[in-house]
């Protein structure tokens, strides 16, 4: 570990020294790009440097012990029983800090939410689910732009797709992917019973042009006539747009601009992601990584969450986490839950790297 820790601190250095280059400061592109990495590896440095200061205090301790004086003695004995722990405590950091860093956080994100088993009360709870990621996502200062929905018939969305940019944004949505289920008495229900409906949710890395190839050829784009509710016009001009690619035979539609350019431009960022996220899976899968699908079938009994309102609480069935205060998780806090699953995740990584070794 120090060594890799060694290596860090020359490259941060080396950083240094180059960030202070007046050749680098006139090319923007590679001052950004130096300084967005050691923006990154600061923290790990003055974690080290702690940590080296730290060993070097409790080394000094530990010659204090052979002292004659009994009060230089006693001081040593209570500075070791202080900084021995903190020192443990410092090393589990840094080892979570060497952990290998998911190349996808940093990515923007297409995320797809949809109404599953349970009707009406289904597409609700699914605009209730893209209000609090929305309501997230402005806390934390990133941009969430609707590509396309489709209303549900008593509100709510039966579907609804939305980017969401700023900073490392995939690896805070990353573990919203799966079946979310809802238990509670719908409005509509008159003999109070409690109802249990599922929302799905895909949360795909944005992909770039340079992230996936996609040749012309390969696709068919339509344009028509955008409708709204109840088969009215939204407007006269055929801005509506339907891409399919043929290979993989996937469908995006994009009515909800004017222009026609624009529906265009969403509908392939929305192709670019999904058809990115294939190839991810299809990688994974070769190299031996089972991991369930995200979405399955949106079956009630395939669920990554619960969210049971007559008893006010919300359950992360992958971590058995179970938390309180339904109604401060659904206004955005959704902070806690994130924490929770990345520390989860870190354990397990942590665990793995030492069996490894």
């Amino acid at each position: 570990m120090l060594d890799k820790l060694e290596d860090v601190e020359r490259r941060f250095e080396e950083l240094n020294a180059r960030l202070s280059d007046p050749a680098i400061a006139s090319n923007i592109d590679e001052l950004t790009k130096l300084t967005k990495e050691r923006s990154k590896l600061e923290g790990v440095v003055e974690l080290f440097r702690k940590y080296r200061q730290m060993e070097s205090s409790i080394a000094e301790a530990k010659e204090l012990l052979d002292a004659e004086d009994p009060e230089l003695k006693d001081m040593a004995k209570a500075e070791l029983k202080e900084l021995t722990p903190a020192l443990e405590k410092l090393k589990g950091e840094l080892e979570t800090e060497l952990l290998p860093k998911d190349p996808l956080d940093e990515k923007n994100i297409v995320i797809e939410i949809r109404a599953g088993a349970g009707g009406d009360e289904a597409s609700l709870f699914a605009g209730e689910l893209f209000d609090l990621y929305r309501r997230y996502a402005s806390d934390q200062g990133w941009k969430v732009d609707t590509m396309s929905n489709s209303p549900g018939t008593a509100g709510g969305f039966k579907e609804i797709i939305a980017t969401v940019e700023g900073d490392e944004v995939y690896s805070h949505f990353k573990w919203e992917g799966g079946v979310h289920r809802v238990q509670r008495v719908p409005a509509t229900e008159s003999q109070g019973r409690i109802h249990t409906s599922t929302v799905t949710v895909a949360v795909m890395p944005e992909a770039a042009e340079v992230d996936v190839n996609i040749e012309q050829k390969d696709l068919r784009i339509d344009v028509f006539r955008a409708g709204g509710h109840g088969g009215q016009s939204v407007n006269t001009t055929d801005s509506a747009v339907r891409i399919v690619h043929l290979p993989s035979n996937t469908v995006v539609i994009c009515q909800d601009e004017k222009s026609q350019h624009k529906n265009k431009a969403k509908a392939m960022k929305v192709l670019r992601a999904r058809l990115y996220d294939q190839e991810q899976r299809k990688a994974a899968q070769e190299l031996g990584d089972q991991r369930r699908s995200m979405v399955g079938t949106g079956d009630r009994s395939e669920k990554i969450r619960t969210y049971n309102f007559p008893q006010d609480r919300v359950s992360d069935h992958r971590i058995n986490l179970t938390m309180h205060n339904l109604p401060k998780i659904m206004s955005g806090d959704l902070a806690p839950l994130v924490t929770a699953l990345r520390t989860h995740h870190q354990a397990e990584l942590l665990k793995a790297n030492q069996s490894d070794s």
